[in-house]
């Protein structure tokens, strides 16, 4: 393999790694490098948009949810054939899980085990020298997590960038840029992160200018120099992440349902599995010949009067559901509910498969990595077998219903969350959002 990579992070959320990754692969792009890209941790929105600036596919690097084995296959086949391979931190670079040093879920943990330097995004509209203290602290913190460089967010401007530059120079670690205040691009975002990719009408012209943007304000060549080599065998016989739930996978495919994990749907292709995707939004059934039904997350919240008016997608999965698997995660958990109540307080009917109830109007957020235990056969796995995973969402339960749990949870540090989600008959679903069996 002859890609050379780097990870861009930053001290915490919000310091415009986003922004800042996408405009430096839109612009290598732009130059012709082949760069390829990777999301530290469980994310489903930023991947897109790697896809979009690189023009290949992205996927997701987890060190507390993969197995060594499946995250260095990952890396390996994401990193085929490039140049450069940037893989884009989440939150801050040391934060993840308590417990196992190297398998938290942390972009150090990517940085140590792949020998990657990383790129530091610092946010300094509200300080100016104290910003050097701020990367000697993370300079100095984790001996195997080497900063390379600095990349200097929403300055204020050339005399505030020369005090923060100055002082981290005393440092001797280099300053690849600095992006103004007024020429940085805001994101549109909602509750679950960022407006995705698919719904942006300019995300052509979006993407050109974060590009004209780093040939502007950032050293691109200095950048690509400090690019490490990705010394990662290609592996030969990795095992997929989850089993595909059937030969032909009917998969919801719309804006109402678009949280599915490239790697897995990539694997069950790679295992001989066809999907047959289907958009409830557009009040589609489940495609006849399919063999199992798979609804992921998303955004049902925000669509939940057109679903409950979908009667050929609700009337379809029932007569589905009767005789084959039919999973739901999250948003298709919701879905699979006998009703989903909007942020305006008004309940919708859902399809009634499993008995729970869940409502947006009264938003708390859950976010965890969690462990599954399947408690019964199901489309994931045979009961007893366990997943790792995670739960992002703002909806909860009204009404537990009396069907069979799906799982037993435990958190990211090992304690245990009790059961959850629902099971009954060949229909199952639960809020876990599921990454890899362990």
């Amino acid at each position: 393999m002859t890609a050379r990579g780097f990870i861009i992070a930053a001290p915490h959320s919000g310091a415009g790694k986003t922004t800042v990754t996408l405009a430096i692969l839109a612009a290598l792009a732009r130059r012709g490098v082949k760069v390829r890209a990777a999301k530290a941790g469980p994310d489903y929105i930023d991947p897109a948009f790697h896809a979009a600036a690189t023009g290949a596919p992205s996927v997701n690097l987890d060190s507390w949810a993969m197995p060594r084995p499946l995250l260095e296959a990952l890396a390996a086949q994401c990193a085929d054939g490039a140049e450069i391979f940037v893989v884009e931190g989440v939150m801050g670079l040391f934060d993840g899980a308590s417990g196992r040093p190297g398998h938290s879920g942390a972009t150090a943990d990517l940085a140590a085990h792949f020998n990657l330097p990383v790129v530091l995004v610092l946010d300094v509209a509200r300080q100016a020298q104290s910003a050097a203290a701020v990367v000697r602290g993370f300079a100095a913190h984790d001996p195997a997590v080497r900063i390379a460089g600095i990349i200097l967010n929403r300055t204020a401007s050339d005399k505030h960038r020369a005090m923060v530059g100055d002082a981290i120079a005393a440092l001797n670690i280099a300053v690849l840029g600095a992006l103004p205040r007024q020429a940085v691009l805001s994101l549109p975002e909602r509750h679950l992160g960022l407006v995705q990719a698919g719904e942006h009408a300019d995300l052509a012209a979006l993407i050109e200018r974060l590009a004209a943007m780093a040939e502007r304000h950032l050293d691109l060549d200095a950048i690509m120099a400090l690019a490490a080599p990705l010394n990662i065998a290609m592996p030969s016989n990795a095992a997929p992440a989850l089993p595909p739930p059937g030969q032909r996978i009917a998969l919801a495919q719309d804006r109402a349902f678009s949280f599915v994990y490239p790697h897995l749907v990539a694997a069950w292709r790679r295992a001989g599995a066809e999907m047959l995707p289907f958009s409830p939004l557009a009040d589609q059934a489940p495609p006849e010949r399919a063999d199992s039904c798979w609804l992921p997350g998303g955004y049902p919240e925000l669509h939940a009067d057109a679903l409950a008016a979908a009667a050929r997608f609700q009337s379809g999965l029932r007569r589905f559901a009767e005789t084959r698997l039919v999973h739901g995660e999250c948003g298709g958990y919701m879905v699979l509910g006998e009703s989903l109540e909007d942020a305006a307080g008004q309940s919708h009917a859902m399809t009634g498969l499993l008995g729970h109830a869940t409502s947006f109007a009264a938003r708390k957020l859950h976010l965890g990595y969690r462990s599954a235990r399947l408690l019964s056969d199901t489309a994931l796995g045979a009961k007893g077998t366990i997943l790792r995973g995670h739960e992002f969402h703002y909806a909860s339960l009204t009404a537990a219903g009396d069907d069979d749990a799906f799982a037993e949870l435990t958190d990211g540090e090992g304690r245990p969350l009790g059961r959850a989600g629902g099971r009954r008959g060949r229909v199952s679903g639960a809020f876990f959002h599921a990454i890899a069996a362990e």
